[in-house]
Formats: C-alpha cells, sequence, structure tokens
C-alpha cells in the first residue's frame, strides 16, 4: 500500500512576481476582468508598482525563510516532523495558512505554533469534547475553524494565524505512520508546493532496517533535469540516509525567472532482506513487533468470481474502462488459476453459467466477451453476490477446483442497491450467512455514487477490504493494481505462536493469506518480566504442505534505534488500527467496549483518529481563533476546491443556480450531470432558495412576471428581487433590479446597478460590476453571484435577476430550500432511455430521492461569463415543476416576505 507523506504551504495574500501592478483597494476601477476561481466578470482595481529590472528578487510581504520535513523510519515505523517558518515583511499585519497533507492511515501526534516567543499546542481531545468547544466558541462570537477535508490518497490539515508586521512564526506537525509493504516495496511520497523559492530548504529521510536494507531508489515530479546531483543518497547496511538541500538557484524554473521548481512529489522507494524464515522481531521496554514476509515460496492458485456492475450509471467512461482493467486482468491470469464472470443491473447473468480454468482458450472467449458488456438498467447487488458463493460452493463440491487454493470474489460496482433486495443492512447479512468464512470478499467502489462504508463492512465481514476506484483517467490501473495485490498467495492459514502467559496485548496474530509482496505485521507487550528469550512460531500451509518456522530473540540484547518508544508506539498504532475496522462489522453492545478502547489508547498516545479531535488555540487580536482537525471518514468526498478555474467555454463543474423563466439546474452525481426543473409561481409570490437554520442563512426571491400577458397564453415568470438574510453577521440584502440595499447593524449602504464598486467588512464582501453582476462573499460560509439581465427591446419584459452558488460547503447539512436541499449532493441514476418525438431530447427514467420519474434530455444557459448568448448546460428536466425531485411541492417554499425564514414540514425530510 502507498505511503505519502505531503506539505503544502499556502499564503492567502497576493504575492508580486514579475507583473508592474498590483491590486489595492484605494484606486479607481481601470476595467474588469474574469476571476479564474470563480468565471465571473469582476472589477480591477491597480496601481502602478516600479519593479526591479536588474532581476532581483521581488518583495514578498510573507516570506518562507525556512522549511524543513524530517522523517525518521524504524522497522517500517514512520515519524515525521514538518516545520514551517514564514517571516512578516509588510508594515501591516498578514495572515498566513499552514496547511498540510498525509496519508489517510497516518495518525496526527503534535502541532504547535511559534508566535513572539509563545509557542500554542494542540490538544488532542474526545471528538465530542472538541466540538462542544467548537460550538461554545461559535455562539460566544469567537472566530472559529472547521479542519476535516480529505482527498483521494491524503487527508489535510489546515491551520492560519495573524502575524504582525516583521514578526515571525514557527508551524510544526508530527504524524506517524506503519509502512505497508505493497508489490515488494515501501513508497514514501513527500508532496512539496512551497509556491515561493525558499533559502532554507531541506528534506532528510533517515531509514533504519534490522534485516538490512536491500534496495533504495529516490525519484521526484519536480521540473529539475538534476535531481540526482541534487540528492544525497548513503546506504550502509541497515541505514540509510536520503539528504535534499537545493539552493535557491537550484529551485528556480529557470536561470532568469522567480517561480519554484519545487511543486511536486519526491518519492524514496525501499525493501528489506528477505529468506526463508519466520521474520524479524524488534524488542524495546517490554513491547515487540514482528515482521513476516518470507521468500522462494510457491505461488497458491487462485479461484475468482469477478461480479460486475453495468448498470446505466456504469456508461460512458466507467464501463469502457472497467472492461479495459478486465482485459487486462485477464491476460495476466496463470493457467493454474480458475475465474467466473458475473455482470448486473435489474438482474444477474452469469458467463457460460461455471467456473473455468484460465486456459488460454477460455482467455480469450472471456475476453470476446467483457468486449460486449455494455451499461443500462438498475443497481441488483444481492443477487449477483448470492449467485457468486453458489458458484464456489458448487465447483468445489464437483472437485474443480484445487485443493489448496484460495477462493474469492470480487464486486466492483458505483452505485448504492436500487433493485431486488435494496436494505444495505439485511444484503451484508445475507452475504455474510451464504459466504460463512469460506471465501474473500473484495469490494471495489467506483466514484463516490455509493456509499463506502456499506461495501466496507460487507469486505470485513467476509475476511476481504474494500477500496474506492476513483473516477479518472487512470482508473484501469487502479483496478489492476488492486487485482495484482491479490494475484498471487504465497500462504494460507498462517498461525504465529508466543510463549504462552508470556505475552499480552497481542494485536492480529492469525491470516487467512499472506500474499506475494505484502507483508504480516505482529506487535505487543511482554507480560513476563523474567521472559529472557522470546520465541515466536509461524505455522502455515504452502502450496506443496505445511510450513513451520520459528526464531528465537534475546530480550537483554537490545539495539539502539532512531527514536527509542518506537515498538510501543508502532503496538498502539496497528492496535488501533485494527479495532476500528473490528468496529465497523460490531454489535451494538461490542460496539461501545471497542469504542471506550479506541477513545482510551487514542488519548493516551496523542493520535487523532476517526474517534478524537486536535483543538488548536490561536491568538488574535481581540479573541482567539478555536481550530478543530478531524479525521474524516471513507465516505467524505475529495475537498472542493473553492477557486476553481475551468476552461472559459465551459461553466464551473459545481453549478447550483437559478436563472430566466425560472430555470433551476442542479449539478448530481458528483458534478457529472446536472437535473433541470422549473417553477411556474405567481407574480409578487415569495420563495425559499435557502435556509439554514444553523447558521442563520437565508435567501429568498420575489417572483415577477411579464406587464401584460394575452388571454390563454402562458405566463413566464422570473425573479425580480431577492432578499438575503444572515443572523449570524447581522446582515440583510435586498437586491433589485434597480440597486443593492445592504443593512450592517445600524448601517444602511445603497449601491447603484450603474457603477462599478466593491466593499469588503470583516463578515462579508460585494463586488459589483456596472449593469452585469454581483458577487457576494459571507465570510468562510458561502459564495454566491447574482446576475442582472437588462431586456431593453422588449417593452412588455421585465428586468430579472438570476442567481449561482459558487460555493456552499460550509452551510450545515440542516440547509433546506428550492436550491438548498440540494447543497450536500444528490445521486440520481438515469436508465430506460428512449425516442422522444422531438430529435435529439430522449425520454429516460430518473431514480431519484426513492421516485421513479419520467424525464427529459435538454439544455439551460449558465449566464456568468456570457450574460447574453449563455453557456449550455446540458440536463435532464423533470416535469411538473419538479415534483418528486424536489422536496414537497413549489408552494411549500412560499414564504411571507423576503427576509422571513422557512421551516420545512415533516413531509420535506425534516
Amino acid at each position: 500500500m502507498k505511503t505519502i507523506l505531503s506539505f503544502l504551504l499556502l499564503i492567502s495574500i497576493p504575492i508580486l512576481i514579475s507583473s508592474e501592478f498590483i491590486l489595492t483597494e484605494s484606486e479607481q476601477p481601470q476595467n474588469n476582468y474574469v476571476d479564474p476561481r470563480t468565471n465571473i466578470l469582476r472589477p480591477r482595481t491597480l496601481k502602478k508598482r516600479s519593479i526591479d529590472t536588474h532581476g532581483t528578487e521581488p518583495l514578498r510581504e510573507l516570506e518562507i525563510y525556512g522549511m524543513k520535513i524530517d522523517s525518521k523510519v524504524t522497522s517500517r515505523f514512520a515519524h515525521n516532523v514538518i516545520i514551517s517558518r514564514v517571516v512578516n515583511r509588510a508594515n501591516v499585519s498578514k495572515e498566513a495558512f499552514f496547511e498540510i497533507e498525509l496519508p489517510k492511515t497516518a495518525f496526527i501526534s503534535n502541532f504547535s505554533m511559534t508566535l513572539d516567543g509563545v509557542t500554542y499546542v494542540g490538544i488532542v481531545k474526545e471528538k465530542e469534547a472538541a466540538q462542544k468547544q467548537y460550538q461554545q466558541a461559535v455562539s460566544r462570537g469567537q472566530t472559529a475553524g472547521l479542519v476535516q477535508v480529505s482527498g483521494r490518497k491524503m487527508e489535510k490539515f489546515k491551520v492560519s494565524v495573524n502575524i504582525g508586521s516583521t514578526k515571525k512564526v514557527t508551524f510544526e506537525l508530527t504524524y506517524e505512520e506503519l509502512l505497508k509493504r505493497n508489490l515488494g516495496k515501501y513508497e514514501m511520497n513527500i508532496r512539496v508546493n512551497p509556491k515561493q523559492l525558499v533559502k532554507h530548504f531541506q528534506i532528510d529521510v533517515h531509514i533504519f532496517e534490522p534485516q538490512g536494507i536491500s534496495f533504495l531508489d529516490v525519484n521526484s515530479t519536480f521540473q529539475m533535469n538534476d535531481l540526482t546531483s541534487l540528492v544525497k543518497k548513503t546506504l550502509s547496511g541497515t541505514k540509510a540516509h536520503i539528504s535534499f538541500k537545493p539552493t535557491l538557484e537550484q529551485q528556480r524554473k529557470c536561470p532568469d525567472c522567480h517561480d519554484t521548481a519545487l511543486n511536486g512529489d519526491f518519492f524514496v522507494y525501499y525493501d528489506v532482506n528477505r529468506d526463508l524464515s519466520a521474520g524479524s522481531i524488534q524488542i524495546v521496554n517490554g513491547y515487540f513487533v514482528h515482521h513476516f514476509a518470507p521468500a522462494n515460496l510457491t505461488k497458491i492458485p487462485k479461484n475468482v468470481v469477478f461480479v460486475i456492475d453495468h448498470s446505466g450509471s456504469m456508461s460512458g467512461k466507467k464501463m469502457h474502462q472497467t472492461n479495459e482493467a478486465l482485459l487486462k486482468i485477464l491476460a495476466d491470469m496463470h493457467e493454474q488459476d480458475h475465474f467466473a464472470i458475473i455482470i448486473f443491473d435489474n438482474v444477474h447473468s452469469i458467463w457460460k453459467d461455471t467456473v473455468f480454468q484460465a486456459t488460454p482458450e477460455k482467455v480469450a472467449e472471456a475476453k470476446k466477451f467483457v468486449r460486449t458488456i455494455s451499461a443500462s438498467g438498475g443497481t441488483n447487488i444481492n443477487s449477483p453476490m448470492l449467485e457468486a458463493v453458489q458458484l464456489l460452493d458448487k465447483a468445489h463440491r464437483d472437485k474443480q477446483l484445487p485443493e489448496r487454493s484460495v477462493s474469492m470474489i470480487i464486486l466492483l460496482t458505483d452505485g448504492d442497491p436500487n433493485r431486488g433486495e435494496s436494505n444495505p443492512s439485511k444484503i451484508q447479512e445475507n452475504v455474510k450467512n451464504a459466504v460463512r468464512e469460506k471465501y474473500n470478499v473484495y469490494a471495489l467502489g467506483f466514484g463516490y455514487n455509493v456509499k463506502f462504508s456499506f461495501l466496507e463492512k460487507m469486505a470485513l465481514e467476509n475476511n476481504g477490504i474494500a477500496r474506492r476506484i476513483y473516477e479518472d483517467s487512470d482508473a484501469p490501473l487502479q483496478l489492476q493494481g488492486f487485482y495484482d495485490e491479490v494475484a498471487n498467495p504465497l500462504l494460507l492459514d498462517i498461525e504465529i505462536l508466543y510463549p504462552e502467559n508470556a505475552v499480552s496485548d497481542l494485536t492480529q496474530a492469525s491470516f487467512r493469506q499472506y500474499y506475494d509482496g505484502s507483508e504480516i505485521v505482529v506487535a505487543g507487550r511482554i507480560s513476563d518480566n523474567s521472559l529472557q528469550i522470546l520465541t515466536a512460531e509461524v505455522n502455515a500451509q504452502t502450496a506443496k504442505g505445511n510450513l513451520t518456522l520459528s526464531a528465537d530473540v534475546n530480550i537483554m540484547q537490545q539495539q539502539q534505534y532512531i527514536f527509542g518508544d518506537f515498538t510501543e508506539r508502532l503496538w498502539a498504532y496497528l492496535t488501533i488500527q485494527q479495532l476500528l475496522d473490528q468496529r465497523v462489522s460490531a454489535r451494538a453492545d461490542d460496539k461501545k467496549n471497542l469504542t471506550d478502547e479506541i477513545l482510551s489508547l487514542s488519548l493516551k498516545y496523542n493520535f487523532v483518529t476517526s474517534l478524537t479531535s486536535m483543538v488548536v488555540t490561536k491568538p488574535e487580536d481581540t479573541k482567539d481563533k478555536i481550530f478543530v482537525a478531524d479525521k474524516p471518514s471513507d465516505d467524505a468526498r475529495p475537498e472542493r476546491q473553492r477557486y476553481y478555474a475551468p476552461p472559459a467555454s465551459v461553466p464551473s463543474s459545481s453549478y447550483t443556480y437559478v436563472d430566466s423563466d425560472p430555470h433551476f439546474v442542479i449539478s448530481t452525481n458528483n458534478h457529472r450531470d446536472a437535473v433541470c426543473f422549473n417553477i411556474d409561481g405567481k407574480p409578487g409570490s415569495v420563495l425559499n432558495l435557502i435556509s439554514d437554520p444553523h447558521t442563520g442563512f437565508v435567501v429568498n426571491g420575489q417572483v415577477i412576471g411579464y406587464k401584460n400577458v394575452e388571454k390563454n397564453n402562458k405566463l413566464s415568470t422570473y425573479f425580480g428581487k431577492f432578499g438575503i438574510v444572515n443572523s449570524n453577521m447581522d446582515v440583510k440584502m435586498e437586491i433589485s433590479t434597480q440597486v443593492i440595499t445592504v443593512f450592517h447593524g445600524e448601517d444602511k449602504m445603497v449601491f447603484p446597478w450603474s457603477a462599478t464598486t466593491s466593499v469588503t467588512k470583516q463578515s462579508f464582501s460585494i463586488s459589483i460590476v456596472k449593469e452585469r453582476n454581483l458577487t457576494l462573499v459571507m465570510g468562510d460560509e458561502a459564495t454566491f453571484v447574482i446576475v442582472l439581465h437588462r431586456v431593453w427591446k422588449y417593452p412588455l419584459h421585465r428586468d430579472f435577476l438570476g442567481f449561482y452558488t459558487l460555493d456552499s460547503h460550509r452551510l450545515s447539512n440542516m440547509t433546506h430550500g428550492l436550491l438548498g436541499q440540494f447543497y450536500h449532493g444528490v445521486n440520481a441514476e438515469v436508465y430506460d432511455m428512449r425516442p422522444s418525438l422531438d430529435q435529439g431530447k430522449p425520454h429516460a427514467t430518473m431514480d431519484v430521492k426513492g421516485h421513479k420519474l419520467r424525464v427529459t434530455r435538454g439544455s439551460q444557459k449558465d449566464h456568468r461569463l456570457n450574460l447574453k448568448q449563455g453557456t449550455k448546460v446540458s440536463c435532464w428536466f423533470v416535469h411538473d415543476n419538479g415534483k418528486g425531485f424536489i422536496d414537497g411541492i413549489p408552494t411549500d417554499y412560499v414564504v411571507p416576505s423576503l427576509f422571513d425564514y422557512f421551516y420545512p414540514s415533516g413531509e420535506m425530510g425534516w
């Protein structure tokens, strides 16, 4: 399994690099520009500034003058410290952000920042206590930030601090991780992106492996031609040292530029010496760790049933990538292996109704079949999984399979079950009762439309693991990479024994299989203080017979390690990881005991786990700011980039908006598609668009119609006015087609559409582009754009407004309203596509929110970039005022006035 250490530090202020102009707040605007973060026009405020034409370094107001990444690895346990030193060279205070990326399998164990000689240390607390402290800070009016984000292979830790003029701050983060062996090597990936040249930059990696290091390699994605000459690498038996310390000149992208080439990944690969033995045991201060990965073993045959989702949501790229990966996997199967293929949508079918030996002829036939698999229909997971178990049962009864072999089921799906048995708990129960610990179940979730926790529990209950396959160009490699991990079993039924009554608190010591390229790790505590020799005995089955290996370690002859207490911390780390896995499938009474045990260990060893949080209290000018660092769940989606700049011809990938007659457009399925619907409102009525009781945030829109409508003609309606309230910030705004009125406390501000201007307050900012749009940023909570439509050519028509959501991730899960109910994602499965009378606009059936809806393919316009023509957004149109897609009916969203709160009824999901 790949282990990744990542580093990223971002400074949130403009930094002059090579431009002749910088932004100021005092000068008159010269022209407008398209903001690459939001894809909308903004006013540009410019002030000329002289620059040094002699190539000297540009003045940086916030300068990272020192950065060191120090990693110490002892017996695969990595202790990583990242230190960043920043100085504020401006004559005013500036905010600096420290943002770190670390592996999902790592635990943060320490964080501190030192400012004005005072060190502020993060404290690990029970998650509920940390959340309570965070909420109390919010209720007292203190500023607070919640750090709780996730990426594809990493999680992010982020904190910021206000630095006074000429002051310095030092950030220091420590995290720990057990490096897992994957496909024959350990890998460290240190991600580096300081965004500027750093005077003192250094990466130091020290490795100590008592078994001896068999190979060591270094690579990177930096734009450097001479990396090999810049990296100092030494290897001497059991020890290795890697040092990367580029000078300022060596960091440059080019000799005459000020951009840094340090933007990418720094890789370290290594493995240790191995033979056919009981492995290596290290003992320090009464705790031991045992690594077992024998060499020179014969491969054991495997029997694989592939259970492949080909429902409608798999159509297009996902189905093509799945087929591509299956073709490569089939080609790599050994002839002594056996396989079967089951595909499913609403129902399932078995290729040739049996399990086959992987002969060249059968593999060639299977490849032909795979090339024909296409996507349609719903998702029925229960019946194909039970069929897979029955296939293996029958094959074993009929003696089709080798007696010494490994049987497994590999499920690939991209959506939650919605056909046949659709209750996830019942499916998990059915699969567990059918498997009865005979086979391994591996569950692969393609994308984010399937709930990972459902797959994880089903896999862990059946001696397997779950893995998310990310929707990207390398998806086939991800699928093949997972298969490669389980493709070569070498041992069965491994049991590791230690002296009875001499050891305690043992981690998992029995395993169903050992796969080539992996490693088994066991840790424990020596409870017999008089024990002098620790003996470990390994019993297992090979392809040819039984295997017994043993090892003796003299407890009194302890080695000196890079950091002395690593065995105890490694034991705690491994114990917590295994208890967390057990907790996934535990019964309610056992779950509480496991939770208490995990929490106790996490607090004792200062680990940020899924049950604890790190609370960071940082100094501000007037009050403290609270940050809470959490470990997100595997169901959490990767962090949504707030400033995303897609190509100018395409709207931002995350879109939730209403515009024109009012057409509502909602992105679905992780922004890969969209659903649209119209609301036929009554002129003068006010509809709620967003309502979040947690943050006190409300957006309402008043409906307007044509000035004159002939009899029997459909009345076209629009939004002519918006009311926005944020009670926590004491802000109200009324935005009409004539003026923008802002009430902030006792202050009142009025802005016409006829001028380009901007205003920034502590809690919000407004930016107006003359006769085009308004951008509203409400602190860290949300960002919106309101587009103005003038209709000069049509005397009976009226000017109207469009409302676009750019960022809403800080709004709570309680958010509702015609737009707000969709802010935290909606999954819609479309299938049964059929032609309609209108060519190019097929009908289909959509499964969403428990409803089956008739939908039609069409398009709407995004007017942020092109006010007149708009940019086309393809979508599935839901008829009858969004019936079945929105909660309730449109009249449920009518409120008395622009500034009234909206309270959804119980029938609407509250």
